[in-house]
Parts: C-alpha cells; sequence; structure tokens
C-alpha cells in the first residue's frame, strides 16, 4: 500500500543571544555548560533535528542548524538552560537562510565579538562542529560552511590587522587594575577560580606586576596547582577562601559556578576591596556593593573600556568584510548547486513521466504515429525547459529556497512513496 507524505521544508537557522541586547545577568541564565550542550545535542538528535551545532560562551549562546520553524531551537536552548521562551523573545534573534550564513561568517571571523578582531570564538566553533559531528549531527552543508568560516577567519588573521594589538578583557582587567589600585606590587591579590579569562588576567598580572603575594583558590586543587607551578603563585584550599578574601586588596574571579560564589555575608573587611568578577553566569552577588569599601567591577564593563588599540582595528573592517564576502560567494555558489540539483532531477523525471503516458496514449489514438520521432522532440522540449528553471535558480537575484517550494509544489514533486 503506497502511502503518500508531503516533505517537509527545513531552513537554516541561526537563534541566540549576545552582549548586544543581552547583559550579563541574562546571558547568565541562558549560558550551557559542557553537560547542557551534550544533553541539547542528544535532544536534537532525537527529535529528528538533521545538523545542528551549539556555542556558549560569555558572550553569547548560540545554535546553527536546521529545522522546519525556529522555535524548535529556541526551545532547545531554553529547555537547557535556566532561559525562558519570554525572555529569549526579549533579547534574542532569528536570522534565516543567508542571513543566518552571514551571521555566522561575523561571528568566526571576530566582526561581532564584543571585543573587535577577537579570535577566540573561532574555536569553540570549530569544536562544537566536532562535538556535533562525532554525534551524527553534522550534514556535508553544515561542515562545508564551517570549513568556509575558518578559512575566511585564518584569512582575515593573516591578511590584515584586525586582530593586532593587545586588547581582550583580561587585558583591560589589568588595565583597570594598574589605574585604580596604588602601589599594586605590594598588594594581595587573590585568584578566585580558573577560568580562561582569569588565568590570562592572572599571567599578565605576574608579568607586569613582579607581585609575589598573588594566591590562587580553585575547587578543584590539582588545577590551581598546575597553573601555580607555572606563574609561581601560593595556593590555598577551598576552605580558606573566606579567610583569604579578608586578606586581599584585590579578588578575581573566575569560576564556572552557575550560581554566585561570593556575597556580602562572606566577606569579614577590615580595608578597602577592589572585586572583578569574569564570570558568565555572574559569579559575584551585587550585594557586596552594600559593604563600604568594596568595588565591584564586572566583565561587561571592562569590555567597554576602549583604547587606540580597538580604534585602529575598526580601520581594517572592510578589508575583513571583503574577504568574508569573497568567501561566502563561493559557498553560497556551492550550496544553490547542491541545493537545486535534486530538484531539477525530479522535475526532469516528473516531466519524463508525463511524456511517456503522453506518448503511449498518442501511439495508441493516432494510427502511423512516429514515436520515435516524437521521443526526440520530446527529449529536446523537456531539455529546455529543464535548462530554464536551472538558469533562473542560479541566478543571483534568486530566492532559492522559495523557488524550490514553488516548482516542487506546481509539478507536485515534493512527495516521497514509502
Amino acid at each position: 500500500m503506497e502511502n503518500n507524505k508531503t516533505l517537509k521544508h527545513h531552513y537554516f537557522y541561526a537563534v541566540g543571544l549576545s552582549y548586544k541586547k543581552a547583559d550579563a545577568e541574562i546571558r547568565g541564565k541562558f549560558s550551557l555548560d559542557a553537560a547542557a550542550k551534550t544533553r541539547l545535542l542528544e535532544q536534537a538528535k532525537n527529535e529528528g533535528i538533521e545538523s545542528l551545532i551549539v556555542t556558549s560562551t560569555c558572550n553569547r549562546t548560540e545554535i546553527y542548524g536546521y529545522a522546519e520553524h525556529p522555535f524548535q531551537l529556541i526551545k532547545l536552548i531554553c529547555e537547557n538552560s535556566q532561559g525562558s521562551v519570554e525572555a529569549f523573545q526579549k533579547v534574542g534573534f532569528v536570522y534565516k537562510n543567508q542571513e543566518a550564513i552571514s551571521h555566522l561568517f561575523r561571528v568566526g571571523t571576530g566582526l561581532d565579538s564584543q571585543i573587535l578582531g577577537d579570535f577566540e570564538i573561532i574555536a569553540q566553533i570549530r569544536n562544537s562542529f566536532s562535538q556535533s559531528k562525532s554525534l551524527g549531527l553534522a550534514n556535508a552543508f553544515m561542515e562545508r560552511l564551517v570549513n568556509a568560516v575558518i578559512q575566511a577567519s585564518k584569512k582575515i588573521k593573516t591578511d590584515t590587522e584586525i586582530s593586532s594589538g593587545a586588547t581582550s578583557v583580561s587585558f583591560a582587567a589589568v588595565q583597570y587594575i594598574f589605574k585604580n589600585v596604588e602601589d599594586i606590587g605590594n598588594k594581595n591579590i587573590l585568584l578566585f577560580g580558573t577560568g580562561k579569562i582569569g588565568r590570562n588576567t592572572c599571567e599578565n598580572l605576574v608579568k607586569h606586576t613582579k607581585n609575589e603575594h598573588i594566591t590562587l583558590i580553585n575547587r578543584t586543587k590539582e588545577k590551581a596547582e598546575k597553573l601555580a607551578g607555572k606563574l609561581n603563585l601560593i595556593v590555598k584550599d577551598y576552605s580558606e577562601l573566606h579567610l583569604e578574601l579578608q586578606k586581599a586588596d584585590v579578588v578575581v574571579v573566575a569560576t564556572g559556578a552557575q550560581n554566585p560564589t561570593i556575597d556580602k555575608a562572606i566577606l569579614n573587611l577590615k580595608k578597602p576591596l577592589l572585586i572583578l568578577d569574569l564570570s558568565i553566569p555572574k559569579n559575584v552577588n551585587e550585594d557586596v556593593q552594600d559593604l563600604e569599601g568594596v568595588t565591584l567591577i564586572h566583565m561587561d564593563y571592562l569590555s567597554q573600556m576602549t583604547d587606540e588599540t580597538l580604534e585602529n582595528r575598526k580601520k581594517h573592517i572592510p578589508a575583513a568584510e571583503a574577504i568574508i564576502e569573497e568567501i561566502k560567494e563561493e559557498f553560497i555558489t556551492w550550496t544553490k548547486g547542491r541545493k537545486f540539483a535534486p530538484t531539477i532531477n525530479a522535475l526532469k523525471a516528473k516531466l519524463n513521466a508525463i511524456k511517456t503516458s503522453e506518448l503511449d496514449f498518442q501511439s495508441k489514438k493516432i494510427s502511423n504515429f512516429n514515436e520515435e520521432q516524437a521521443e526526440i522532440i520530446s527529449n529536446r522540449i523537456i531539455q529546455k525547459i529543464t535548462t530554464h528553471f536551472a538558469n533562473h535558480l542560479k541566478d543571483d537575484d534568486t530566492m532559492v529556497d522559495e523557488s524550490i517550494e514553488w516548482i516542487e509544489k506546481v509539478f507536485k514533486i515534493g512527495v516521497t512513496t514509502k
């Protein structure tokens, strides 16, 4: 028994949120740790999603993938984080097809980064793709797209100076400390957590201050000892955190905890304290500011600190965009041909079926019917018709997805027989 089922159309989407509209608190609610990413991917696979990659950093949580409707992807983010659909609707974005492709290129090449020219995100995208591929969630389109973005990132880094000069959140953190803490070389500095930005900040402090009073505390002491060995730092047990906070003049917080680990209740201060929270989600409760002498600085503030380096980087944006357009155009040309070839082949098969049926009918109706000649003429007409459609789909101004949908609907070739 035949069961005709209309093929469902899947579109390529980019959905998510970033520092542009979501503050650190909101981004923290939507952040995905390693376990949450894995759960999300497995859920997507169980729900029949063909291809998907997910990234979650301090500045953004984003999904790129195929779906019938973007809400399928939004739901995946919300169900695997502490975020809600209502909150997403206020700060989130949805890009489809060409816009989604363009967005991934800008993200992967550092043009959409909070610190212009920050190329750390491309490693996240590469790792996300590898994880998706290992789970069977990366089709040929996604692989080609990610490789194109990596190619653009490398070329921009090599051929332009958009990433020149030292500027990052960790660099801005060190700048802030130098400008606001006198005699930093003799102050007590506490690094709580071994997050990447915190490690970089600590390395820069060691390098530029020659400070011998830097203490490191981490929930996993082995990680702390590994970092401390490289930088000649003092390591204390996590149980001594409250004591070390009392001694500190500067605290750099870089943990991966999902909830605040420092609040005013744990602080028993006898002197001013500068706290830099370089974590997403925020790891320092805002209530610490109720205490006299406490200054709390979050990474969002540090990210807004611009200097000559960032201004110089902006000059190289046009060159970077030109590289993106060149590589993106190559990808679009490839994907257009790949996308419409099945439709053209299906159209040709449909027209051939019509031809066969009609020739069979006419051969029975007309005496002395020249079936061989009719076959030649019909084939030439079918070739001309399919060539016209192919040229239309190749045209730069053509909305390929919509045109394919229209062709399949008119010729009833968007069906599969199971």
